[in-house]
């Protein structure tokens, strides 16, 4: 008693302290707005470019004179900090209130240091490192000057044709609201005024990653029960981590694009959730609300105002039509100095008005960049981020001997390691798989290199190869048969083969669509000459989305998914195919047979006529097997694991009892491992008709050869809650089934009673 009466004094005085700091911000951004204008209280809602990089038509003119002015508010994806210091200097000595500029930039998955794409960073299943990663991307980008960054990006994606899949972590809400988690917090630390923390700005809010067709910027159409159920949560989850602001999306929802849909963006973000942020815009996408048909820029612009969007990014709606629209009534004071209000909090909260420098210190960038640890903590990450998805005939690990031919147009391309939104990586410092097979295999492995092939055949797909900021090693141009036989040739030299495919960096990411996802031709032409030589082949995949690889896993006996790695891509690759770490990756996002079954994820919901292949009239393709490829939280290991029956603690439960789920888990093969033990749940009876299963625990271990472990994961009745017609979350009582495995197919199962 007297333990539990600590702890509330504790949090009563932690409440005080809370409170009197809000106080203390709120008289002073209230003193503060009393001396501004209209126009300051406008500009401060603006968020313009420096010139730098760009992802639409409008680039900001007269930078420097507005923020003289007091019209900006905000400026993004400027890189040099002597830059942001002369912006600084101008907003804090010369505009009207002395009002310090927030500086942000899309710090996605590292800053100079560039860790593995957010995609590939899920598949670790390890929330503490991914956090980690965060909070090295922020100490770095804060030492640069930089205070918000435009992640996570935490939208559900079950459309591999979609580029911004490589941006998330995949198609299930739940890891997924673990993963938002660990963004934020590793961004925001636990103090924001702290010189080493950013703002993170959680995005796209909502429901981006369901664009119709896997096609970026287009538009979606969901029930609300799917959007709380599937899609909302990973949101919500970013803003009970504390997310300082959020993003919106381009889409519609109910019809209305997000920017200016009120429902989205007040009654669920702020009334709801009590979301107390700001919200910007994404890149102009307020102005895009005309070609949605909402009216013109004045219009659109109050009708984002209204709505609960606050700062604008790029377009200048909001500088150039909102105070006509006070004039004539079409917005209000109270909904101009709500936002102000909002912006001003956020700065506040960042400690500018304290100190406006206190985010560009020369000595502090000197020491904090692409330090040892950092570049450590980068290729652990491109190590585990690895997905085994074949071994059939024991090729890997290889042997630290011998001659290794490294073939394949994605060998030696430095920036293609880096993948999508990853502006600050500089390929001086980045590791190619050639460089770390030899980095890793060291003196007795002679390593030969040849490019094979070039990244596609296909004009259309050719002309997308630099984009973002990422441009492709180039070399000589020379013809597919002369590069084919320089393949044959150096294969034929070799013990083994290492044939590194896939895609440009270029191909994933914002605006980066594909209707077809296989490995391009030229790369698959490559691949069979090398299958044919009689040389054992290693398929090392580099890309940012699942793939369709029917032909390549049935041909080829080896396959690695590496994914976009980061700047220690190479020497991660390297530590895995020889040994140096024994993969553990599981897959985040389904890979699918083919395009044709998109969409294609795990947690879907059974037809009134299941799949039997003994009956032709259920529901199924004629053409092509229902099941995916490779399922949602496949990967493989050097060596096995055997999971036994799952063991209950109870088989009937009665309201807010724990239910303990125990396996034994066995390492059967030779190498030390790490094994993911996946927790899954069914409710097969309810009011609304529920997914073939859910995934709700995991637990990642290691084992030695021979050695078992009892794994132990607790199922609560918090896990079996959902939104009903009525869009009450709540949990019904019933028969539910326990599943447990390596992944979403291969799992035992027990059955449970559970009553209010």
């Amino acid at each position: 008693m007297k333990k539990l009466f600590i702890t509330i004094t504790a949090l009563a005085m932690f409440a005080a302290v809370l409170d009197a700091q809000d106080a203390k911000m709120n008289s002073f951004i209230g003193s503060l707005m009393k001396k501004m204008t209209v126009d300051e209280k406008i500009g401060q809602l603006n968020l313009t470019t420096a010139g730098g990089f760009v992802t639409g038509a409008a680039v900001n003119k007269d930078v420097q004179q507005k923020i003289k002015t007091g019209q900006i508010g905000a400026v993004l994806n400027s890189f040099s900090v002597a830059s942001m210091k002369a912006m600084q200097e101008i907003a804090v000595r010369e505009s009207p209130n002395h009002i310090p500029i927030l500086f942000g930039m899309d710090v996605i998955h590292g800053f100079r240091t560039i860790f593995p794409i957010p995609l590939a960073q899920s598949c670790t299943w390890d929330t503490e490192r991914i956090g980690q990663a965060a909070r090295i991307a922020a100490n770095e980008a804060t030492s640069s000057g930089i205070c918000w960054t435009y992640s996570p990006m935490v939208d559900i994606a079950r459309d591999p044709r979609w580029g911004r899949i490589a941006e998330g972590a995949g198609e299930d809400p739940w890891l997924g609201s673990q993963i938002a988690d660990a963004y934020v917090r590793g961004y925001q630390g636990t103090d924001l005024s702290k010189n080493n923390t950013m703002m993170s700005c959680v995005k796209h809010f909502a429901l981006y990653g369901a664009a119709e067709g896997g096609r970026d910027y287009n538009t979606v159409d969901m029930s609300r029960i799917a959007m709380y159920n599937e899609y909302l949560p990973t949101y919500k989850a970013a803003v009970d981590a504390g997310a300082g602001s959020v993003m919106t999306s381009f889409n519609v929802i109910d019809e209305v694009p997000a920017t200016g849909n009120k429902w989205l963006l007040t009654s669920l973000l702020r009334d709801q959730w009590g979301f107390k942020g700001f919200v910007v815009t994404d890149y102009t996408a307020n102005n895009e609300m005309i070609n949605h048909g909402m009216g013109d820029l004045q219009q659109v612009s109050a009708l984002a105002l209204k709505a609960g969007t606050d700062m604008d990014m790029v377009g200048e709606g909001f500088l150039t039509t909102l105070k006509k629209s006070l004039s004539e009534g079409k917005v209000t004071q109270k909904d101009i100095d709500q936002a102000c209000r909002r912006v001003l909090e956020a700065k506040y909260k960042l400690g500018l008005f304290d100190d406006p420098y206190r985010y560009m210190d020369e000595a502090r960038e000197k020491a904090e960049l692409r330090t040892p640890e950092n570049i450590k903590a980068a290729r652990e990450m491109a190590a585990r981020s690895v997905v085994l998805l074949k071994n059939d005939e024991l090729i890997l690990p290889l042997k630290k001997s011998g001659t290794i031919a490294v073939i394949g147009p994605l060998a030696n391309s430095k920036p293609d390691m880096l993948g999508t939104w990853s502006m600050g990586g500089d390929e001086k410092t980045i590791t190619s798989v050639v460089e770390g097979i030899r980095n890793v295999g060291g003196s007795p492995v002679n390593v030969l290199y040849a490019k094979g092939s070039d990244y596609t055949g296909d004009p259309m797909l050719a002309q997308s190869l630099s984009f973002m900021g990422v441009r492709p090693s180039a070399g000589p141009v020379r013809s597919a048969a002369e590069l084919l036989a320089e393949a044959i040739e150096t294969a034929m030299k070799a013990d083994v083969v290492v044939a590194v495919l896939g895609e440009s960096a270029a191909w994933s990411g914002e605006a980066a669509s594909r209707s077809d996802i296989d490995i391009p031709a030229v790369q698959q032409d490559l691949l069979r000459v090398l299958l044919a030589t009689g040389k054992p082949v290693v398929l090392v995949l580099v890309n940012g989305r699942p793939l369709t690889l029917p032909w390549e896993d049935v041909n080829a006996s080896t396959i690695l998914e590496a994914w976009a790695g980061g700047s220690e891509a190479g020497n991660g690759i390297a530590d895995v195919l020889f040994g140096d770490y024994n993969p553990a990756g599981k897959l985040t996002a389904t890979f699918p047979r083919s395009v044709g079954q998109i969409p294609l994820y795990y947690n879907h919901k059974n037809t009134g006529r299941p799949m039997d292949p003994r009956n032709k009239f259920t529901s199924k393709y004629l053409d092509i097997s229902n099941d995916p490829l490779y399922p949602f939280g496949y990967g493989l290991s050097y060596t096995k694991f055997d999971i036994g029956d799952v063991q209950l603690s109870k088989h009937d439960l009665k309201g807010d009892e724990t239910l303990k789920v125990t396996v034994k888990v066995t390492n059967t093969g030779k190498y030390a491992g790490e094994e993911v033990v996946q927790l899954y749940v069914r409710d097969p009876v309810a009011s609304i008709s529920r997914p073939v299963e859910e995934l709700r625990n995991f637990k990642k271990i290691m084992l030695n050869p021979g050695e078992t472990k009892d794994v132990s994961m607790n199922v609560t009745t918090a896990d079996l809650k959902f939104y009903n017609s009525d869009l009450k979350y709540d949990w019904e009582p019933g028969e539910f089934i326990i599943f447990v495995g390596a992944n979403s197919r291969d799992v035992k199962s027990a059955k449970v009673n559970w009553v209010k």
